[in-house]
C-alpha cells in the first residue's frame, strides 16, 4: 500500500528559483533562503520518497481565464519546465507517475471533488521554483511528479475548508493505491506578500508566524476563515496558503516538526516546514476565533470572473509573452505590435506609457505584467515601485534585503528606457 511518509511546507517565490540560477548561493541576501532548505533536501534525499506530491498554482502561464479550473490534477507520463517570459529554466523534464495519478483522481471523483486533469503542460515557478532546491537535477530528477494546480488567482476560489477537506480524501486516495510507494507531500505558496496596488509590498512576520502555529495545532481556525480574512492578514496573493491546508488535510493530528525557518528578504515571507507523519487522523478541535477588529482593510482588486471575461483581450496578450514568437515580435517592433493586437486603444496606450498601476486598474491580472517585465529585462521591483507610486530606491529601501532584486524571466538589465 501506499503511503505518506511526510511534507514539506514551502514558499513559491520566483526569487528562490532565481537564486538558484544566477548562482546566489553565497550572496549574503539570498544565502539565508539555500540554509533554510537543507534540512528539507537533506530529508528527501535520505527518506528517498518514491513520489513527490506538490499543490502549487499556476501564475496564468499554462492555465489561462478560457478555461480555469479549481482543482486540476496532472496526469501526464512527464512534465516540462514553463517559459514565463523569458524562456524555460535549464531544468530538465521529471517524470510524472500516471498510474498514481488517475488512482487519486478516480477517488477524489469519487468523493465528489469535480476534477480537472492535465497533461503535457509545463510548470511554472509555483512548482519548480521550490522544487529546483530540494533535489539536485544534474543527473536528472531522482523523484516523480503528480503536481496539482489550485485555481486560487480567479475569484471566486476554493475555500479554506474545501481545501482540508480536498487532503482529507487526498490521504484516503493515496493510502488506498495498491503499489508499495512512499509519497512526500510537498505544499506551496505565501506566507505574507501582495504584488498589486497600493498595498504592493505588504508583509506581517507577525501574523506568518500565528499562520504556521494554527496550521500545526489548530487548523480547524484556518478552516474557518474566509478569502478576504486571509488576505487582510497576509495580503491579497497570500490568501493562496489554503494550498497549505490540502497537505495539513492530509496528515495525522500530530505530525513531527522536524524542521521550521522564515526569511523574509524582499516581497514574500518565504517559510520552510518540514513534517513527519504520524499514524493518526487530522481531526484537531478549533481554539478561539479570530478578532475581525484587528484585521487591516486592504487595498486589493480582486481578479473576478467579471474581469476575466471583459479585460480577456488585454491579458492574453500579456500572457502570450511567453510564446517566444509573440516576444519576439514585440521587442522587434513595438508598435505594430500593438497595432495588429485586439487591444483597445486605451489598453494600448497602457502598455506603451509602461502605467503599471494603470493597468491593474484596468483590469489587468498582475502575473501578466510580471511577463512582460520579464520581457521588457526589468526585475518585478520596478513594478512594485510604481504602483505604490515610489522610486525604485526608495521601494527597495523598505525591503530587508535591498540589493534582492529578480525576474521570473532570468535577467533583468534596469534599461530606463525599457520601463519608461
Amino acid at each position: 500500500m501506499a503511503r505518506i511518509i511526510g511534507a514539506i511546507g514551502t514558499s513559491h517565490t520566483p526569487t528562490i528559483g532565481y537564486a538558484l540560477d544566477t548562482g546566489k548561493q553565497r550572496d549574503p541576501a539570498w544565502a539565508p533562503i539555500f540554509a533554510a532548505y537543507e534540512p528539507l533536501k537533506a530529508w528527501l534525499a535520505e527518506k528517498k520518497p518514491d513520489v513527490v506530491f506538490v499543490i502549487y498554482n499556476d501564475h496564468v502561464t499554462s492555465f489561462f481565464f478560457d478555461h480555469y479550473s479549481a482543482f486540476a490534477l496532472g496526469i501526464g507520463a512527464s512534465h516540462a519546465c514553463a517559459d514565463e517570459g523569458g524562456a524555460p529554466r535549464p531544468l530538465p523534464d521529471i517524470a510524472g507517475c500516471p498510474e498514481l495519478a488517475a488512482h487519486i483522481g478516480e477517488h477524489l471523483m469519487a468523493a465528489e471533488f469535480d476534477m480537472s486533469f492535465f497533461q503535457r503542460k509545463p510548470l511554472d515557478h509555483g512548482c519548480f521554483s521550490p522544487l529546483s532546491l530540494l533535489y539536485d537535477t544534474k543527473d536528472g530528477w531522482p523523484v516523480k511528479l503528480v503536481p496539482l494546480a489550485v485555481g486560487v488567482l480567479q475569484n471566486p476560489v476554493p475555500s479554506a475548508r474545501r481545501c482540508w477537506k480536498l487532503g482529507q480524501a487526498l490521504r484516503t486516495a493515496i493510502e488506498s493505491y495498491p503499489e508499495d510507494l512512499s509519497v512526500a507531500l510537498i505544499a506551496t505558496g505565501g506566507l505574507s506578500h501582495q504584488v498589486h496596488g497600493r498595498r504592493a509590498g505588504f508583509n506581517d512576520p507577525v501574523w506568518d508566524r500565528q499562520f504556521v502555529d494554527l496550521l500545526l495545532d489548530d487548523p480547524e481556525t484556518l478552516v474557518r476563515m474566509s478569502q478576504a480574512e486571509l488576505a487582510m492578514r497576509g495580503g491579497w496573493e497570500a490568501s493562496e496558503v489554503v494550498m497549505w491546508l490540502i497537505m495539513r488535510g492530509a496528515l495525522a493530528a500530530r505530525p513531527d516538526v522536524l524542521a521550521r525557518n522564515y526569511y523574509l528578504p524582499s516581497m514574500t515571507g518565504i517559510q520552510t516546514l518540514l513534517l513527519e507523519n504520524r499514524a493518526g487522523l487530522a481531526d484537531l478541535k478549533p481554539a478561539s476565533d479570530l478578532d475581525p477588529s484587528t484585521l487591516a482593510p486592504p487595498s486589493s482588486r480582486p481578479f473576478t470572473l467579471g474581469l476575466s471575461v471583459q479585460r480577456y483581450a488585454l491579458n492574453r496578450f500579456l500572457n502570450r509573452m511567453i510564446e517566444p514568437a509573440h516576444r519576439a515580435a514585440f521587442r522587434e517592433d513595438e508598435e505594430k505590435a500593438l497595432a495588429t493586437s485586439d487591444l483597445s486603444p486605451e489598453e494600448r496606450d497602457l502598455i506603451r506609457r509602461r502605467d503599471w498601476s494603470g493597468l491593474i486598474a484596468h483590469g489587468a491580472i498582475f502575473f501578466g505584467l510580471e511577463k512582460l517585465a520579464a520581457v521588457l529585462g526589468l526585475p518585478n521591483a520596478v513594478v512594485y515601485a510604481h504602483m505604490r507610486g515610489e522610486t525604485l530606491e526608495r521601494f527597495q529601501a523598505s525591503r530587508n534585503a535591498p540589493g534582492a532584486l529578480y525576474s521570473v524571466g532570468g535577467r533583468h538589465d534596469l534599461d530606463p528606457d525599457a520601463g519608461r
